[in-house]
């Protein structure tokens, strides 16, 4: 198994940018396929961006392409997201999820298919 900790949410102005982080413990971080999902008050859980094992592969959600980055470092067990340009729109709780993964390069965007979640962060974007 593994556990997940996001961090780094927070309130934030339109335009700007936030760093969020996924710590990992538990299995080989390395092994898992990751993503983050965020949901937004009575909203379905959306996917955001989601990366592969190896780090070389990565799919976006329509609606942040071109804002958001996703990128992980296996040596800290640690996922990341960038999210600059925000908008009022992106505010949610953001989710890492996390799945083992045969293929170095298979990249998970369907939230069914992650085993593990973590607690989840707010951002909060402000007109």
């Amino acid at each position: 198994q593994v556990q997940l900790v996001e961090s780094g949410g927070g309130l934030v102005q339109a335009g700007g940018s936030l760093r969020l982080s996924c710590a990992a413990s538990g299995r080989t971080f390395s092994d898992y396929a990751l993503g983050w999902f965020r949901q937004a008050p009575g909203k379905e859980r959306d996917f955001v961006a989601a990366i592969s094992r190896g780090g070389g592969n990565t799919a976006y959600g329509d609606s942040v392409k071109g804002r958001f980055t996703i990128s992980r470092d296996n040596a800290k067990n640690t996922v990341y997201l960038q999210m600059n340009s925000l908008k009022p729109e992106d505010t949610a709780v953001y989710y890492c999820a996390a799945e083992g993964s045969y293929w170095r390069s298979t990249v998970i965007t369907k939230g069914y298919e992650y085993d593990y979640w973590g607690q989840g962060t707010q951002v909060t974007v402000s007109t």
